[in-house]
């Protein structure tokens, strides 16, 4: 079941990916994230008051270590993503679980199963080859940037899997990054301007990157709190399939013969990896 809230929550990645495309050239990068942030903050504060769910949390440090590192990830991708070809802007940032790994391993001493490593490796060939990014010499800021993404990232995940750990509720959690989402984007938005109000179809894209953006949020939760950590980071590969795919469906796009072995080896590493986290018989469940 774990497994199976990381791959719903790549498909809302994506499904947010593609209103962000169709909105891209009508809102500024800021105003999406803002208004991204903005959504799930509204939104998680009813949820919230619904399930009677309170917004106090001892776990303040753990929380704003996520929300902080979260959304200083996504401020290095965008950056990433204006220097470099959206390819290898996008591969960078998909250096995430490969870091996961390495923290798992290095700073928890957590021991991973061989396999669990080749298999994070053979899902990151797979978006390489999926993706097909080309760096120019000159691009070395840009590539930091996305690097840094991934890094940073990976510190975010992390985070939440020790918020689950402590008992943190999905909702709190998806709502104080939101909601440090939504203030960090706010002075950029100023400073390049302002809002501009979104007519009917307008409303609908931004409504779409809210929605679609904290259930996914919600999902990976879920799944970091309740799953193996590194399963649920190798899984998070299978949002680049998702978003070819809406690439081919919605715009047309065609996938060349590199593009689905990508796809074929971003598949092949979530099995390798699900079966290197199987327990062995009798042995207890570890994370």
């Amino acid at each position: 079941m774990p497994a199976l809230w990381m791959i719903l929550a790549s498909l809302l990645f994506a499904c947010m990916g593609v209103c962000v495309k169709l909105g891209a050239d009508r809102f500024s990068v800021a105003e999406l994230t803002f208004y991204r942030g903005l959504a799930g903050l509204l939104f998680m504060a009813v949820f919230m008051r619904h399930r009677g769910t309170t917004f106090r949390t001892r776990h303040w440090r753990l929380q704003v270590s996520r929300a902080v590192s979260g959304s200083v990830a996504l401020g290095c991708y965008f950056f990433a993503i204006s220097q470099l070809p959206l390819a290898a802007a996008v591969t960078l940032n998909y250096t995430s679980p490969i870091f996961v790994a390495l923290l798992l391993a290095l700073w928890f001493r957590e021991a991973l199963r061989p396999l669990a490593l080749v298999a994070v490796l053979l899902g990151f060939v797979g978006v390489v080859a999926l993706l097909r990014p080309t760096l120019a010499a000159d691009q070395w800021l840009g590539a930091l940037a996305g690097l840094g993404s991934g890094l940073i990232a990976s510190l975010a995940y992390i985070n939440v899997r020790e918020l689950g750990r402590a008992g943190e509720p999905e909702s709190r959690t998806v709502f104080y990054f939101s909601c440090i989402t939504c203030l960090g984007a706010l002075p950029f938005v100023v400073a390049g301007g302002g809002f501009r109000l979104p007519e009917a179809s307008g409303a609908a894209l931004v409504l779409g990157i809210g929605v679609f953006g904290t259930a996914a949020q919600l999902a990976m939760t879920r799944a970091y709190r309740v799953g193996a950590t590194i399963v649920a980071a190798n899984l998070a590969y299978s949002t680049v399939v998702f978003a070819s795919l809406f690439g081919v469906l919605l715009w047309g796009e065609v996938l060349p013969a590199p593009a689905w072995l990508g796809i074929a080896l971003i598949m092949s590493s979530g099995i390798l990896v699900t079966r290197a986290r199987a327990p062995a018989p009798g042995a207890p469940r570890g994370d």
